[in-house]
């Protein structure tokens, strides 16, 4: 029994080649001969259902067994079913060429049969009552917890570099704020107090430069007015004298 498989070719191909070889016969002919039947993995064995389960299949340690539900009909081809160990509600074998193989057809044709015909009465036993018939423990049988790994995904190499790129960005505006914050030029490396001087002492120069201009003009308009004022007094001199 392998509770693992999920399918049942799963199934056969972990059998050794002997047994893979009889299981996949059997399998075959229950497709076959029944149809309409539903294939799957349930409890470890090789399920198949047609309104409810019908056949399974069990590659043991000592033995393959086929369980059969509808037990009347094994009992029916019990005497035809020698060499194997046939019981009410399973055929158990070890050697494929011991298993009388019509016989077993017969015994699945009947099977689909029977179960129509209990369909039809409402008759039909129950998964419950299958297992126990079939002396199969449903917890023993059940799979395992599957443990699933999730994949750590890594940064990409370009997501790197940006980050990179970020961080080195971020250093360097930390930089030129410290040295903003100290006095210390990031451009020239020297204090910035020899450059604030400088431009004290230019707008100083300018300050002055335009009051020398502004005087300027305000000196020239006076010389303009004396000499205004000296042609006026000229002129009224002569008339005072006649």
């Amino acid at each position: 029994m392998n509770p693992t498989a999920s399918t049942v070719g799963a199934y056969l191909r972990d059998l050794p080649p002997d047994r893979r070889v009889a299981m996949a016969r059997l399998c075959i002919m229950i497709r076959r001969s029944a149809r309409g039947v539903r294939e799957s993995m349930r409890y470890g064995l090789a399920f198949y259902e047609l309104d409810g389960p019908l056949f399974a299949l069990e590659s043991g340690r000592r033995h393959m067994s086929l369980y059969v539900a509808e037990k009347d009909v094994v009992i029916k081809h019990k005497d035809a079913l020698t060499g194997v160990n046939a019981a009410k509600s399973f055929i158990k074998f070890s050697d494929l060429n011991r298993l009388p193989l019509d016989v077993v057809e017969k015994i699945v044709r009947d099977s689909v049969a029977a179960r129509r015909q209990r369909l039809s009465q409402g008759t039909v036993p129950t998964q419950a009552e299958l297992l126990k018939l079939w002396d199969i423990n449903e917890e023993a049988a059940a799979p395992p917890a599957t443990t699933v790994k999730l994949p750590v995904a890594k940064p990409a190499a370009a997501m790197t570099e940006a980050i990179n790129a970020m961080a080195n960005t971020m250093r360097d505006a930390m930089f030129a704020a410290i040295d903003m914050a100290t006095g210390t030029s990031a451009v020239s490396n020297g204090p910035l107090h020899k450059s604030t001087s400088s431009g004290k002492k230019a707008a100083k120069a300018g300050v002055k430069k335009s009051g020398k201009e502004a005087r300027k003009p305000a000196s020239k308009n006076a010389a303009a007015k004396k000499s205004a004022g000296r042609a006026a007094r000229k002129s009224a001199a002569p008339a005072r004298r006649r």
